[in-house]
């Protein structure tokens, strides 16, 4: 079956780096960990992991490296002129991608069905009954 809102139509906040998701997200996700809460400026972060043939991408983009306490490797692709993040990647694992989804047009449809690293999420915020959650990163 083929979802009518796609492809949806995406772009960072100066609008340099545009893109199309052409297809579902495999898994949408909020990480509560304190390097998303520092990334967001907020309580957690959304991704959305995607197969990587599924963005378009359009505009030069930059790119970050960190190393993660447990050896994992997360890079980022980013518009060099407002700083937007557009994804992260694990340059091991080429065929998909964690997009950042708040950066499409449409955010209607985004609901995240787990949580992880809640752990260390802000004390004040509840995540919804019956979605899954982890206190870690889940296994692979």
């Amino acid at each position: 079956m083929i979802d009518s809102k796609y492809p949806i139509e995406g772009s960072c906040q100066c609008g340099q780096i545009s893109y199309q998701l052409l297809e579902p997200p495999l898994m949408v996700a909020a990480c509560h960990c304190k390097e998303c809460q520092k990334l967001s400026t907020s309580a957690f972060s959304i991704t959305a992991v995607v197969k990587t043939e599924s963005v378009v991408f359009g505009g030069e983009l930059k790119e970050w490296r960190r190393v993660a306490d447990s050896g994992n490797k997360n890079y980022a692709k980013f518009c060099p002129s407002c700083g937007n993040r557009m994804y992260h990647f694990d340059p091991d694992n080429p065929e998909t991608i964690k997009l950042k989804p708040s950066n499409l047009a449409d955010t209607s449809w985004l609901e995240p069905s787990v949580h992880v690293w809640v752990s260390q999420k802000q004390a004040w915020y509840q995540v919804p009954e019956g979605v899954r959650q982890f206190d870690k990163q889940p296994p692979a």
